[in-house]
């Protein structure tokens, strides 16, 4: 008997419209099915007077969910997406993204695809891509405050974010960096189309197997995105008085002292996405964000739920 999830977003009617049915055909089929929501994967957030919010990575995995799932299904737009892998990675539960939202960057097809799209899975006709996760954690000394697992990127600012800020930047065994901006990002290749590209990062395709880190606004000329081996430990220290905020996959985050340090390492899990045609990253990016054409508008291929 297969084993099949389902992770839906919540607050789309869409979605929610769909997950029953779903449901219901996917038990017809003979499928075990477990259904949970994206609201699942959302991180904590620390508070100025408490900021300790420590939920274990393997935390966040949905009850009846377990490692003899074939695979799992995702109704919602790219931040569900984000949110269903911290909760099945840990599980090596490969997903099917499918878009209720509108842009969608990450989601491999759409609600009017999706009978089609299952069937093909049931048959095999499928790959799998996997793509680069790390683990972002907070320390004090050697105390682990907050952790997670990350797709796309880590962000470290000033609350509010008003004045520069100055971090010190250690990659590995290289020396420290010093970098005076209003915030850093440390991002996968996956998140190099996220927030990385809006800071002026460049874009990476997610089969190299790198790291970069993104000034937020330097105020240097010389400060610009580094890329370096995903193998390399990297550590940021904020070397301003007044706290910051961390946030990760654009979800939630935890306050960050003047004495804490944020390591960020390549995760052992991996995001595994089901892949209905050939991988053809510059079809996303020509679909999705307009790149290559003489004109940039909305792409023609989204669907509105």
């Amino acid at each position: 008997m297969p084993k099949v999830g389902i992770i839906y977003n919540e607050v789309k009617p869409a979605a929610c419209r769909v997950k029953t049915q779903l449901e219901q055909d996917l038990t017809a089929r003979g499928c075990q099915v477990r259904v949970a929501t994206g609201m699942g994967g959302i991180l904590g957030h620390s508070k100025p007077d408490s900021p300790v919010c420590h939920t274990p990575i393997h935390g966040l995995v949905p009850p009846g969910f377990d490692k003899d799932f074939d695979f799992g299904i995702v109704l919602g737009g790219d931040g569900t997406v984000l949110a269903a892998f911290r909760q099945v990675a840990p599980l090596g539960i490969p997903l099917l993204t499918v878009n209720t939202g509108h842009m969608g960057f990450l989601t491999e097809t759409y609600l009017s695809q999706l009978n089609s799209a299952l069937e093909a899975v049931f048959e095999g006709h499928y790959r799998l891509e996997e793509r680069t996760m790390v683990t972002v954690r907070v320390l004090r000394e050697e105390t682990v405050l907050w952790e997670a697992l990350c797709l796309n990127e880590m962000v470290l600012h000033r609350e509010p974010l008003t004045s520069m800020c100055h971090f010190e930047v250690i990659v590995g065994q290289h020396s420290p960096v010093d970098i005076a901006a209003d915030g850093v990002i440390v991002s996968t290749p996956t998140g190099s189309t996220a927030y990385a590209l809006s800071s002026g990062g460049p874009v990476i395709t997610p089969n190299v197997q790198v790291l970069q880190l993104v000034p937020i606004c330097p105020h240097s000329l010389a400060s610009r995105a580094l890329i370096f081996s995903d193998t390399e430990r990297v550590q940021v220290l904020p070397a301003t008085r007044e706290r910051m905020m961390m946030v990760v996959d654009g979800n939630a985050g935890c306050y960050v002292l003047p004495d804490d340090r944020v390591v960020i390492e390549k995760s052992d899990y991996t995001a595994g996405f089901v892949r209905l045609r050939p991988t053809e990253f510059f079809r996303v990016l020509r679909e999705k964000l307009g790149w290559g054409l003489p004109h940039i508008a909305k792409p023609t291929s989204v669907e509105l739920p």
